[in-house]
């Protein structure tokens, strides 16, 4: 049996980090970039904001809350951003989802839904169906495959055997 974390109620400053994100997201919208807004808030209150930059930059990864988490790394210089809230204008899409939880953000709020999104032709449901999928039955075929000539763990044992790792 799974425990849900407790979350602290809402506060004045969540309604203003989100409210920040969605006015991110309208304004992005006229610098040519889509319709999306981040803001990562660490636990110490530093506030580091993300917009979409799909199209602008020709990047795929380049969504609001990825871009958001690169900002507020980058500033940091650290890769951890336990205790860290992730406030997005829109539900974030498994991307998203997966970025925040490798940059162990503790919460993430969002204001419009994924079906909002859709709404406006941002439908994420296929990447949430790739993976409720049977690997047989996906769209796009992930596909072990076995390497000639080296055996495909040398990196991890390269890894385990390199005293000046950085742990993650």
């Amino acid at each position: 049996m799974t425990t849900t974390p407790s979350v602290a109620p809402l506060t004045d400053q969540d309604h203003v980090h989100l409210a920040r994100a969605v006015r991110l997201a309208a304004q992005n919208v006229l610098d040519k970039g889509g319709p999306f807004g981040a803001v990562v808030v660490t636990a110490d209150g530093q506030a580091f904001d993300g917009v979409n930059r799909v199209t602008a930059n020709n990047d795929p990864t380049a969504h609001a809350e990825v871009t958001a988490i690169r900002n507020a790394c980058s500033q940091l210089g650290t890769f951890d951003l336990s205790g860290a809230t992730l406030y997005s204008s829109c539900e974030p899409c498994p991307m998203c989802l997966a970025s925040a939880l490798w940059a162990r953000i503790a919460v993430v709020r969002f204001a419009a839904d994924r079906h909002d999104a859709a709404a406006a032709g941002f439908d994420d449901a296929v990447f949430y169906d790739y993976f409720d999928t049977p690997a047989e039955l996906r769209s796009m075929p992930v596909l072990h495959t076995e390497p000639e000539g080296i055996s495909r763990k040398a990196p991890f044992e390269q890894w385990s055997s390199f005293a000046q790792r950085i742990e993650y």
